[in-house]
């Protein structure tokens, strides 16, 4: 038997996530930042490609 045979997945999964913030807890406030960033630019870049579409499906209408 080996000494870690009483350990399952999800005691394994805990260990790992609090050494994760241990190593990368100062990064972590930057990543979360970085992350909002993105969504706010993928969210004004999917309403930007909304309005595109209308512009061209009406200007297609008018011209037809």
């Amino acid at each position: 038997m080996t000494t870690f045979a009483f350990l399952g997945v999800p005691e394994i999964a805990i260990i790992v996530v609090v050494i994760a913030l241990l190593l990368f807890g100062g990064r972590i406030p930057t990543l979360a930042r970085n992350l909002g960033r993105s969504v706010v630019e993928f969210k004004s870049g999917l309403k930007s490609g909304d309005r595109a579409d209308d512009d061209s499906e009406s200007g297609g209408a008018d011209r037809g």
